[in-house]
């Protein structure tokens, strides 16, 4: 029987991240992993989907035709495409076994060890770790759950991972689909559309049930993607909820759809993408049948801290009802560690995480956007200025985007959110973030000086809006800037040439 201080069930971000917290306390920590460590985020996630984004981007470079210069001749090679994404996968996880190595066999070997194995809680304390070579026990004072979570299936629809696939499947294709339809208009199937519409061999179809695209987001948000999407020829239907999908004796995909208006159509596809969201991946971890509190959907019941109703046991990353990002796991990973050893200070809040969504083109956010405040009747300003008038983006011959800043509606003008659409739009959230995280105003932001020309000066006109002191005065161009402030869902604007206050009555 292996013993420690605390026993890490899973190695992608969230248990990675914890356990090397973990390490840096002086702690004895057994990390488990039944396959291979980074977990989905590097294998079939954030890392290999944003490398295929990365290398559709520039492929969208090579195929326009209004910058001047014209790319009659190149080849695309799906098969070698996916060879790329799979260097940057195999690159990063010999990164991540590299230092577990290191750490179990040089630096620290009585503290940390690794167990290449399943994991199987027997009681509150106690793991059973199947391995290649038999079953191993390990006896833990403190339990970490990082099993994280595996695409959402249908039960009326067969995924063989070849014609039907996940997004664990793609890599299985030995060329570009001649046609893809992809269900689920949230975020990844909103970015494998994009990846797919940028390489240009592909007619991409996306299946929202919904009246727009990106539900969570604002409408303008949604539009502008939107706008865009089917700008680059992607095909959305709106509205409609799958009937059936199957695949027919040529090896094509059949599915119908029947629309909120009672319509029922039926489409031929090569390849069909389900992506709907992904669920905890629990199966045959024992938690139910040690006492822990779970809902239906497999999410475990966890305070603000993560712990569950068993005192010792923790869970992080996406087997809670939290979002499910990276970035938001190794947070939790870290945060429970700091709480269990006594080194935590700060409540683990969510406000301020940043977000990239890799569209067409890339959408970037932080904080609370209108949909949530007016749902919760929190008076609010906000102001949007468009990539038009951002020299960069002039530069770039590339002006699709907007900037989007939400304050509280006082004089402090609190930052409650931020929303960029367009090109490098990441670069320039993360000051955002931190105003966020500090309860400040935007006066600090609108005083900054940006490097010129830069993407991020964009920031700073739009809070400049806000306090009646812009460059580009909004009322010159209604149509591309907007400043208004909304009070019980009603929209007023605000005119800082009208009167002192800035409010047009």
């Amino acid at each position: 029987m292996h013993t420690c201080d605390v026993c890490i069930i899973g190695g992608g971000p969230s248990g990675y991240a914890a356990a090397m917290r973990a390490v840096d306390f002086g702690k004895r920590v057994i990390l488990v992993e039944k396959e291979r460590l980074g977990g989905a985020a590097i294998y079939n996630g954030a890392l290999s989907s944003k490398t295929l984004w990365e290398l559709s981007r520039d492929v969208r470079r090579l195929r326009v035709t209004e910058r001047g210069y014209t790319v009659f001749d190149y080849r695309l090679d799906f098969p070698q495409i996916i060879n790329v994404v799979n260097r940057a996968v195999q690159e990063r996880h010999e990164q991540l076994a590299k230092q577990v190595d290191e750490l179990a066999e040089r630096i620290c070997p009585e503290r940390f060890r690794f167990i290449h194995g399943f994991g199987r809680l027997i009681s509150p304390h106690d793991i059973e770790v199947t391995t290649p070579k038999g079953k191993e026990l390990v006896r833990a004072d403190y339990i970490v759950l990082a099993t994280g979570s595996k695409p959402r299936r249908l039960p009326n629809v067969v995924i063989d991972e070849e014609n039907i696939v996940t997004s664990d499947g793609i890599g299985n294709w030995k060329k570009f689909p001649d046609s893809l339809v992809i269900l689920g208009a949230g975020v990844i199937g909103c970015e494998f559309a994009s990846i797919f519409s940028n390489f240009g061999k592909t007619n991409v179809r996306l299946i929202d049930k919904a009246d727009h695209i990106l539900p969570f987001e604002d409408k303008d948000i949604s539009d502008m993607v939107t706008e865009n999407f089917i700008a680059s020829g992607i095909t959305i239907h709106r509205n409609a909820s799958l009937e059936s999908m199957s695949v027919d004796d040529d090896g094509r995909v059949n599915y119908t759809l029947r629309f909120k208006d009672g319509r029922i159509e039926t489409h031929n596809v090569e390849k069909a993408l389900i992506s709907i969201g992904r669920v905890p991946a629990v199966e045959g971890l024992g938690a139910r049948e040690i006492g822990l509190a779970m809902t239906d959907a497999g999410n475990f019941i966890v305070d603000a801290d993560g712990r569950t109703n068993i005192p010792n046991i923790f869970a992080v990353g996406d087997l809670t009802a939290d979002i499910m990002l990276v970035n938001v796991g190794e947070l939790e990973g870290r945060h429970v560690i700091e709480t269990i050893f006594g080194k935590n200070k700060k409540p683990l809040t969510y406000e301020n995480i940043s977000t990239i969504m890799f569209l067409i083109p890339e959408v970037s956010g932080v904080g609370m956007n209108e949909q949530r405040l007016t749902a919760q009747n929190i008076p609010y300003r906000v102001a949007t200025f468009s990539y038009r008038y951002i020299n960069r983006a002039l530069a770039m011959r590339n002006v699709k985007g907007l900037y989007k800043i939400i304050v509280s509606d006082d004089d402090e003008m609190q930052l409650l959110g931020m929303r960029i659409v367009g090109e490098q739009s990441s670069s320039a959230i993360q000051a955002a973030a931190l105003l966020i995280y500090m309860n400040k105003g935007i006066a600090e932001l609108a005083e900054l000086i940006h490097p010129h020309p830069s993407i991020v000066e964009g920031a700073q006109e739009c809070v400049r809006m806000l306090l009646g002191k812009s460059v580009i005065k909004p009322q010159v161009f209604p149509g591309d800037l907007r400043c208004v402030r909304v009070r019980d869902g009603k929209a007023t604007e605000i005119n800082y040439f009208v009167d002192g206050s800035g409010i047009r009555a």
